[in-house]
């Protein structure tokens, strides 16, 4: 195996063979599954509402409840990661594997929860919602890249593993 090729490898693991047999075992594996996509569906639902707000100043109602469900949605996948990362990793959240994953998490509920609490208070007004909201979603989809990448880093560590299996 050559240098380059080694370094790859260490690279893409994620996973101790107990951690990949926890992962595979764990309920909490099938509920990330779930929310994930569900969580982009709102998302994408949400976005084009505050889009359509910005842009016509009509629905302002509708992007409310749909920003507010999207904050719901992320904090409940959130607090299942922190179950899925304690379960597979012994640690509810900053495993080594999901550091910096983690790390870009809290900014997300950090300006989804901002948004929460301009919209509560009243001391941002609507269009100023509306951007803390977009501000809340371009980090989350910077943190959904994050996520994106580890679940190919996982596939491919699998696939590496499965093939030094068979030789």
């Amino acid at each position: 195996m050559s240098e380059g090729r080694g370094t790859a490898a260490k690279v893409v693991q994620l996973y101790t063979p107990e951690e990949r047999r926890r992962r595979d075992e764990t309920v909490w594996t099938v509920v990330q599954g779930v929310l994930a996509p569900l969580q982009f569906v709102v998302f994408l639902v949400s976005l084009g509402l505050v889009v359509r707000y910005l842009l016509t100043g009509a629905g302002y109602e509708a992007a409310t409840i749909s920003i507010v469900v999207k904050t719901f949605v992320l904090y409940t996948i959130m607090v299942t990661g922190a179950i899925w990362e304690k379960v597979v990793f012994g640690k509810y959240l900053f495993a080594k594997a999901f550091f910096w994953e983690d790390v870009f998490s809290m900014l997300v509920i950090f300006l989804h929860t901002l948004y929460l609490w301009a919209l509560l208070t009243g001391n941002v007004g609507p269009t100023g919602q509306m951007f803390i909201a977009l501000a809340a979603y371009a980090a989350y989809i910077i943190n959904a890249a994050q996520f994106l990448w580890k679940l190919r880093m996982a596939r491919l560590q699998g696939q590496s593993d499965q093939a030094e299996a068979m030789a």
